[in-house]
């Protein structure tokens, strides 16, 4: 009597788990990499934000200094976000956003962004600041 066998042999499934193997290793990188620029992103625009607070405080003061990161309400669990410390800086500020470690940007290749009232950004290598 002879059987039908219809299902997989060992080598098919191998086969299949080695090529499901080989696109998590050239997916899961790429996936990484995008997350952490989408934060990186959010990060930016946190800082814009709080570039706006202090310029608007700046408007109506006279000076940089007062504005505080607690007042703008500004929050963002994957970068820690500073603010000058009032009463310094009367003219001048330098924002910051520091990567969490050990949050999903430690190993963010731009590491701490900064951000002054003239614009200027620092963490420009590898295209940080788009």
């Amino acid at each position: 009597m002879k059987s039908n066998n219809t299902g997989f042999t060992l080598i098919e499934l191998m086969i299949v788990v080695a090529i499901i193997g080989i696109l998590a290793a050239v997916a899961y990188p790429s996936y990484t990499s995008s997350v952490q620029a989408a934060k990186r992103a959010t990060a930016q625009a946190d800082l814009m934000e709080l570039a706006s607070f202090m310029e608007r405080n700046f408007t109506e003061n006279n000076t940089y200094a007062g504005a505080t990161i607690a007042a703008s309400g500004i929050t963002n669990d994957d970068y820690t976000l500073t603010a000058p410390i009032p009463g310094l800086g009367a003219t001048t500020y330098t924002l910051t956003a520091v990567p969490n470690n050990p949050g999903s940007q430690a190993n963010d290749m731009c590491g701490t962004m900064t951000l002054t009232q003239t614009g200027a950004t620092t963490a420009a290598t590898n295209n940080c600041w788009r």
